[in-house]
């Protein structure tokens, strides 16, 4: 994660010094502009997009954004993330790659929009502006080494202290507690109940980090097919709600703003989806196999 991250911020700051910044947000800004953002925010939702949330925090760290911004960009990032590694984890699970990958495109440009539209507007900065290019080099450097430390020293503590918090509820039973309290919210959610110790997990851990878990329910049988595509419909755009989202958080993002929208989205596409499996079991039509 530490390697990810001083790659990733070192590179955004040498393509910002070299100006290549500026000349994609130039092309990128009347599209990033239908949802509020300036076009630097592109390079930013690629990086998660490909990589991850870490990523894409070490490329915020370079950039000045308002509050509003970073929510948008934030719920964005939080919809479709790390799409490479996630999206194998669903299609081991039983979910088609490409609906996948759509459902949590689609999820982002909604979630921006959505934002957008309803967000009131604001103009305060979640950090001072970004370090003209036109500075020294030397300058440049010593400015992003303590903005990369601070980044870096925030990540560590939320994620060690979240790990630790998470194998206690683990030890304790905890978790498999709250997943009988959960179950009337998942029903809200279009869930089956069976999937609730498995939302939980896609929730505290994430996708990437639950994928043993969920493979091993799945192949255990505890969870047939057509729950867990339910299920990865839900959690496509609305996964780690704890470690991600208090991330973006601890950089100026609003928290309601980020979680609310997200289970909206998910609620809309698992209802979508329990239609259309409704509709091909009465006409007798069979889902695509996983691609």
């Amino acid at each position: 994660m530490i390697r990810l991250t001083i790659l990733v911020s070192l590179g955004v700051e040498t393509l910002r010094y070299l100006g290549i910044i500026a000349w994609t947000s130039e092309y990128l800004s009347p599209l990033f502009q239908l949802i509020g953002l300036p076009g630097e925010a592109s390079l930013i939702f690629l990086t998660g997009y490909f990589v991850n949330i870490y990523g894409a925090l070490a490329t915020i760290g370079t950039l000045s954004l308002t509050i509003r911004e970073l929510t948008i960009l934030g719920i964005m990032i939080l919809c479709a993330h790390n799409m490479l590694i996630e999206t194998a984890v669903q299609r081991k699970t039983g979910s088609p790659v490409i609906r996948m990958v759509i459902t949590r495109t689609a999820g982002a440009l909604i979630g921006g929009l959505l934002l957008h539209w309803l967000m009131p507007a604001e103009n305060i900065p979640t950090a001072p502006a970004t370090t003209p290019a036109t500075l020294p080099l030397q300058t440049l450097a010593s400015e992003w080494l303590l903005s990369t430390g601070w980044l870096i020293l925030r990540m560590l503590t939320l994620i060690v202290g979240l790990s630790f918090l998470q194998r206690l509820l683990a030890e304790f039973g905890i978790i498999r507690l709250l997943s009988k309290f959960l179950r009337p919210l998942l029903k809200i959610f279009g869930l089956p109940a069976r999937t609730s110790f498995l939302w939980i997990v896609a929730n505290v851990l994430g996708l990437a980090y639950g994928a043993a878990v969920m493979i091993e329910e799945t192949e255990a049988g505890k969870v047939n097919a057509r729950d867990v595509d339910l299920l990865n419909h839900h959690i496509g755009v609305a996964h780690s709600n704890i470690e991600d989202l208090l991330l973006f958080v601890s950089f100026g993002g609003l928290f309601w703003w980020l979680l609310l929208p997200r289970w909206l989205i998910a609620m809309l596409f698992v209802w979508e989806r329990r239609l259309e499996l409704q509709i091909r079991h009465k006409t007798g039509t069979r889902p695509k196999p996983c691609t």
